[in-house]
């Protein structure tokens, strides 16, 4: 899985344990029925306990990474106790569960009831930064389609948006920058794909997209190389002379550039078999280099 960070936030004031002590007696005491009994069949038991009974079982479940069980544990707090705090904090914390478990879209679905059911509740910036998490943790390789990644941007972009002095949204800044370089590198596989098939001008369609709307990423330098290589393909001296020229000012000493210079020096698409300075004009005695730069 892409872009998985070794370490995640943990939920906002986590609630702890229950103190039995302060549950009514009633609950302490509360009959055990049996649901639809049938003739020898055996069925779920349905036993009303104390709300701190089954709040501490499931954070027991959660602590013990038993991740289904407590998200279902969680869910029976609510289902005894609907009108009281811990039911609004069990639904967060079955979300939570779910996410652990890496189920996904159930964390999901149940992020966005809390939220709804709760907008003014102090964990609502946490739910909103779960949910940006559970789109971020199912972003796939550039080879795939990018939906999620969008998504991703989206929620992540959301917790900034709405909750900008908060810790999870300075995690959620980092996580964007992660998940633009993600982006970038989807265009250039495509980009890429398109220049080994010999589609020169949708190759240069994604390059750019790259230089344009990705300029910060890692793959910027790559991008401008490719532009040079496919312009030069293409038999546009100016064009490539010009990509190359960008990419040796901004990244003066990258391998990129030295593949560019010897690219265009030499004209040819395989610089690795072109060493610098052999027959093509050096870098800044009126040579293309001295030519472009001057733009700038």
């Amino acid at each position: 899985m892409m872009l998985r960070t070794a370490s995640r936030l943990a939920p906002a004031n986590r609630p702890a344990r229950l103190s039995t002590t302060s549950a009514p007696l009633a609950l302490v005491l509360g009959a055990a029925l049996l649901l639809g009994a049938c003739a020898g069949d055996k069925k779920d038991e349905y036993i009303e306990r104390p709300v701190a009974d089954l709040y501490n079982a499931a954070v027991d479940e959660l602590e013990e990474r038993n991740y289904a069980a407590a998200a279902k544990a969680f869910d029976e707090v609510e289902r005894q106790h609907p009108y009281s705090t811990w039911a609004t904090k069990a639904q967060l914390m079955a979300a939570y569960s779910h996410y652990e478990n890496e189920k996904y879209d159930d964390a999901i679905i149940a992020l966005d009831r809390f939220i709804q059911l709760h907008p003014g509740n102090v964990d609502v910036p946490y739910a909103y930064y779960l949910k940006a998490l559970s789109y971020y943790e199912q972003i796939s390789d550039v080879g795939r389609d990018q939906k999620m990644t969008n998504l991703a941007m989206g929620a992540l972009q959301d917790v900034i948006t709405r909750f900008p002095d908060t810790t999870y949204a300075r995690d959620a800044r980092l996580k964007i920058d992660l998940t633009v370089d993600h982006l970038a590198g989807k265009e250039m596989e495509v980009g890429r794909w398109y220049q080994r098939q010999k589609h020169y001008l949708a190759a240069v369609n994604r390059f750019r997209v790259v230089v344009d709307q990705y300029e910060q990423t890692t793959h910027t330098p790559e991008a401008l190389y490719r532009l040079a290589e496919t312009y030069t393909l293409l038999g546009l001296k100016a064009e490539a002379e010009k990509a190359a020229a960008v990419l040796g000012h901004n990244y003066p000493g990258s391998d990129w550039y030295e593949n560019a210079y010897a690219l265009v020096a030499k004209g040819e698409t395989n610089p690795e078999a072109v060493r610098v300075g052999e027959g093509g004009e050096t870098d800044s005695q009126g040579g293309w280099f001295s030519r472009m730069t001057r733009w700038f």
